[in-house]
């Protein structure tokens, strides 16, 4: 359904140095510590807080810097963050959803409008490609020679609307106020994530020629780079 931009994306992410990795720290700490002024310091009672460690888990951020961040999220003094969708068009029209946590709108929206620009595209509107994407819930599972039947029984009983099997991974798709459920539901069958968390899913997909494909890597890096930025959507189908 959601062809392999999930999982390619991950492994993008892997694919990161130290630097970077640093980055993804600072990220997903960030998204804790909103959780935490919103709902509370008990994952057990804060389920989006409860989702995040999860995914911090996944990315291998230390338990440590985890505990860190939900005890300093209770400090008042600390600045507070917006959570804003900026959209637009990349290269050749590829439609682009960026996620953003920032203390400083203007800063934030004046970077993405640089990187779109830059790389062949432009910052639209509110709504100017939403209409393109669809928001499901999407767990991911490495693929390291898992039975296909057992799966397909393991998800579906544990709440899964549909499932993408492939060679190197599983796409499994709930309601997006499902995934955490699912989730738990399948790590008490064993299973581990490489990701578990609402995403926005292109109802369509853009090929890139060669040229077209170097100016949306670097603008997606560019992208990954920033500190407010927190996902990227995007309908590019990278065959």
């Amino acid at each position: 359904m959601s062809g392999h931009s999930k999982w390619n994306n991950i492994k993008r992410k892997k694919e990161k140095t130290d630097a970077q990795k640093a980055k993804v720290f600072t990220k997903i700490g960030r998204e804790i510590a909103v959780a935490v002024r919103e709902g509370g310091s008990d994952p057990m009672s804060n389920g989006k807080l409860r989702d995040l460690i999860s995914k911090a888990k996944s990315l291998n951020v230390p338990n440590d810097n985890i505990d860190r961040v939900i005890k300093k999220a209770g400090d008042k003094e600390n600045d507070a963050y917006e959570n804003i969708i900026y959209e637009g068009y990349g290269p050749s029209g590829v439609a682009i959803m960026v996620e953003c946590l920032t203390d400083n709108r203007n800063r934030t929206a004046g970077d993405l409008r640089h990187y779109f620009d830059k790389h062949g595209g432009n910052l639209g509107q509110n709504g100017s490609v939403a209409y393109l994407f669809e928001r499901k819930g999407i767990l991911v599972i490495e693929n390291d020679g898992l039975d296909d039947d057992k799966v397909m029984e393991d998800c579906l009983e544990c709440g899964a609307i549909d499932f993408d099997i492939e060679e190197e991974a599983v796409e499994i798709f709930t309601d997006p106020n499902e995934v955490g459920k699912v989730r738990e539901a399948l790590e008490a069958k064993g299973y581990a994530f490489a990701s578990a968390e609402p995403e926005y899913v292109p109802s369509t997909y853009t090929m890139l020629d060669e040229e077209n494909k170097i100016k949306m890597e670097k603008l997606l890096d560019m992208l990954d780079d920033n500190d407010d930025v927190q996902n990227v959507w995007h309908n590019w189908e990278d065959a």
